[in-house]
């Protein structure tokens, strides 16, 4: 259904070349007649002349006095010439890829970027593709670039970063829309890599490590103050068992043995301590 509303959009363009047939005036119809008594008077050998192929994923645009022969595009498979007075060009309706070249461009909020992308599209209608522009895949591969300059030049560095999808929608809408009357169908666009200034993405950089680094600050301080409230409360619970303060230097004193050091430190109580003093 969608060809058909394309060529009816479009029919107002090529009309004039599917009526050729009858444009050709009383000398026309002369030359075209003595082009088929030539052909009878050399067969078999005009055969070979008149028969072409196509393949399969090729469109033939048969010219016959420089104009489009009525129906359009011919194949895929045979077709028949006249000789002397007929012509055809080949258009391949296979799907063609693409690079844009890196595009340099100021964004929205005054940065320079470097973007490039790559662009699928296929000839859709053969007979646009050959009449109505020289050169469809210069023309196509030239304004996939302006595109890319004007899209981007609407964004922002952030949105550029984080809506690559969104960016190649909108452009891939764009150049079907401007390439529509060419029969040309681009069928996909994908933005492949954004560079920026060496400046910019130190900038960038240090940025993301001060963030990082303040964030490793408050989580160091909130250990802190959990590890502040769980001593507190150990030593509440310390402090209710005398005995119990003993039994955490035994286990100090084991895990200090435990890892082979050569040097104790055995704390001793207080108390002991005075009672030397008092010897004194």
């Amino acid at each position: 259904m969608l060809p058909l509303v394309a060529d009816m959009r479009h029919m107002h363009t090529v009309s004039g070349y599917y009526r050729s047939d009858t444009d050709n005036g009383l000398c026309g119809w002369i030359i075209v007649a003595l082009s088929i008594l030539l052909m009878l008077a050399t067969l078999p050998l005009s055969i070979w002349m008149c028969i072409k192929i196509v393949k399969e994923y090729e469109r033939a645009i048969i010219f016959r006095l420089g104009r489009i022969v009525r129906g359009g595009a011919k194949g895929p498979g045979l077709f028949f010439i006249l000789p002397c007075t007929d012509s055809f060009i080949n258009v391949d309706m296979r799907t063609i890829t693409f690079d844009i070249p890196p595009q340099e461009v100021l964004t929205k909020d005054s940065v320079t970027v470097s973007v490039d992308g790559v662009v699928y599209y296929r000839v859709q209608n053969a007979t646009l593709a050959v009449a109505n522009i020289t050169n469809a895949d210069a023309a196509t591969r030239l304004l996939a670039q302006t595109t890319l300059r004007n899209v981007l030049g609407t964004k922002n560095l952030a949105e550029i970063l984080s809506d690559r999808n969104e960016i190649a929608h909108s452009m891939q809408s764009t150049l079907d829309d401007a390439t529509d009357d060419w029969g040309i169908k681009v069928e996909r666009v994908e933005i492949k890599d954004v560079k920026l200034p060496q400046q910019l993405q130190r900038a960038m950089a240090a940025e993301a490590e001060a963030s990082r680094e303040a964030r490793a600050k408050v989580i160091a301080a909130e250990g802190e103050v959990n590890a502040s409230r769980a001593l507190k409360e150990a030593s509440l619970v310390i402090a209710e068992s005398p005995s119990g303060l003993q039994l955490r230097y035994l286990q100090t004193l084991n895990t200090i043995a435990a890892e082979k050091n050569s040097t104790i430190i055995f704390p001793l109580p207080m108390d002991m301590m005075q009672a030397f003093m008092k010897r004194d």
